[in-house]
């Protein structure tokens, strides 16, 4: 793995990080306790991870959402043939909207992940300015209808990262098993705050790295698969 600009100010080591520290920099495989106790931690780290970023005002998580945009541009070419995923913000994400726009102007086909079933990998609906929309889990809004999209770019919002590059989600896992089987296999591309970056997220098999983590502010940490 490689750092592209500075590295993030990292959080303070939570509580119980002292009980997982041997299994800070690499998925483990775990017993049934040591399972249930790494679920209890990032619960709690995620509802504090979540306070933070609500707590950014306003206006800083829109200049925040400028900057990530101005590194997608950097980093993803939205051109005619690809297809990206990005999503709806939701509690105190980043809002890309206006890159969404941006990127379907520019002729990429713009899509949006929905829930079809609780542990069940994610489906994608295209989505184009003005189109129908419904809402979904957590009342986040979806497209209405249409076939399912496989994309090339996901863009996946996230409560917190690691430097490894594995992204702390709310707990469903439902990115972790879309990326797992898309074929053919999809870049991932986690955005969040600032604030999101911890020492770790206590990886486990099933958690799947991103390919780079963005925060705004000119900070983009790439990430080598199989480093």
């Amino acid at each position: 793995m490689t750092d592209d600009h500075d590295r993030p100010e990292l959080a303070s080591p939570p509580c119980y990080g002292a009980e997982f520290e041997h299994w800070a920099d690499r998925p483990p495989t775990m017993d049934p306790v040591a399972s249930r106790d790494v679920a209890l931690w990032r619960k709690a780290e995620r509802e504090r991870l979540i306070a933070a970023r609500l707590d950014v005002p306003a206006e800083d998580r829109r200049r925040l959402a400028e900057e990530v945009a101005d590194e997608l541009d950097r980093l993803v070419d939205p051109a005619p043939g690809l297809t990206v995923s990005l999503y709806w913000p939701f509690r105190g994400e980043l809002d890309l909207r206006p890159w969404m726009t941006h990127a379907f102007r520019h002729g990429a086909r713009v899509v949006l992940p929905l829930v079809e079933a609780k542990a069940r990998p994610l489906v994608f609906r295209e989505w184009w300015p003005d189109c129908p929309m419904t809402r979904g889990v957590w009342n986040i809004p979806i497209p209405a209808e249409g076939d399912p999209v496989v994309p090339d770019v996901v863009i996946a919002p996230l409560v917190g990262h690691d430097p490894a590059c594995y992204r702390l989600g709310y707990g469903g896992g439902f990115f972790d098993r879309t990326l797992a089987v898309l074929q053919p296999r999809a870049r991932a591309i986690g955005v969040g705050h600032p604030v999101s970056a911890i020492r770790t997220i206590y990886a486990q098999p099933h958690d799947i790295p991103m390919d780079v983590i963005v925060t705004g502010a000119g900070k983009v940490r790439r990430c080598v698969q199989g480093s």
